[in-house]
């Protein structure tokens, strides 16, 4: 089996959000378990395996691992896996790519920016929307006083096909000090359907982008997340759905990893039309390695 480490979300090499891809015969005759041990191995976020290079109902079938689990479906996974099926398997440009997840088919689409940069698209599933979550609580999980989230707006699981418990901070020294306590984080996950957190904030590092966010998510494995496409999705379309910006469309730049030296940066469109929201996540995509798995 070969596989490549790319990082996505990434302007460029060693920022983003690791992945590596396995592909090749030996992908079909692998268990779970067997999948499972790689992803363990490997240990990033998340490791994707691709088990034939032949479509099926017009998409590749992919599966998606962390460490600790199997997932129907993960942002940055896609992207990555995505462009490497573009660059292995298909070896020419592509307008479109769809893969076969656990949560159905995610279509991939390419654009270019200013630049003439490959950007990589994914349509996610339709943003739903479930219970808000009292402040104090989660204001204790992530070591925040009360004072510094902000009530406009609610706390509330989203999801795109991954439930995310999305909190919106004041303010990026707000941000920058979170930090999640064990203790309270397992009673909030015994009153919700998500083990992951997504915090925001609309002060970034840079001016020349929107929102700088951070997620965490201790109960699979991953403390701190570089970049999270599934958690950007809800995020769009909590913005939409809450008039953020005060608008019903929008498309904003995301800037997540700053706090553990992996800079990332997410490209969001989210528009509410008639009682739905259509999500679009974003981002660029740099190969680093090339292996093999014996």
């Amino acid at each position: 089996m070969d596989f490549y480490i790319v990082d996505v979300f990434a302007e460029d090499k060693y920022a983003g959000n690791q992945l590596a891809v396995v592909f090749g015969e030996g992908v079909k005759s692998l268990s779970d378990a067997e999948m499972q041990q790689i992803a363990q191995e490997m240990n990033y976020s998340e490791t994707s395996f691709i088990p034939s290079s032949q479509t099926e109902d017009g998409g590749y079938d992919v599966r998606i691992f962390t460490p600790q689990k199997e997932l129907p479906f993960a942002g940055h996974p896609t992207l990555g896996t995505a462009y490497i099926i573009q660059q292995e398997f298909i070896q020419k440009p592509v307008e479109q790519i769809t893969l076969n997840l656990g949560v159905g088919q995610i279509p991939v689409t390419w654009t270019e920016d200013e630049d003439g940069d490959e950007i990589l698209w994914m349509r996610q599933n339709q943003a739903e929307f479930y219970q808000t979550l009292a402040v104090d609580l989660v204001a204790e999980t992530l070591g925040l006083e009360v004072s510094e989230i902000d009530s406009k707006f609610p706390i509330q699981e989203v999801s795109t096909g991954i439930p995310f418990i999305v909190v919106p901070v004041k303010n990026l020294a707000a941000l920058k000090k979170a930090q999640v306590n064990l203790e309270p984080y397992s009673k909030l996950m015994e009153m919700t359907h998500s083990t992951e957190i997504l915090v925001f904030s609309p002060e970034p590092y840079s001016p020349e982008n929107h929102i700088s966010a951070r997620m965490f998510a201790p109960a699979l494995g991953i403390p701190e997340d570089p970049a999270t496409g599934s958690a950007n999705g809800c995020l769009a379309g909590y913005l939409v759905q809450h008039s953020y910006f005060d608008q019903d469309e929008i498309e904003v730049k995301v800037e997540q990893g700053y706090e553990i030296n992996r800079p990332s940066i997410l490209y969001l469109k989210s528009q509410k039309i008639a009682d739905k929201i259509e999500v679009m996540v974003g981002g660029k995509v740099v190969k680093v390695a090339k292996g093999q798995l014996f």
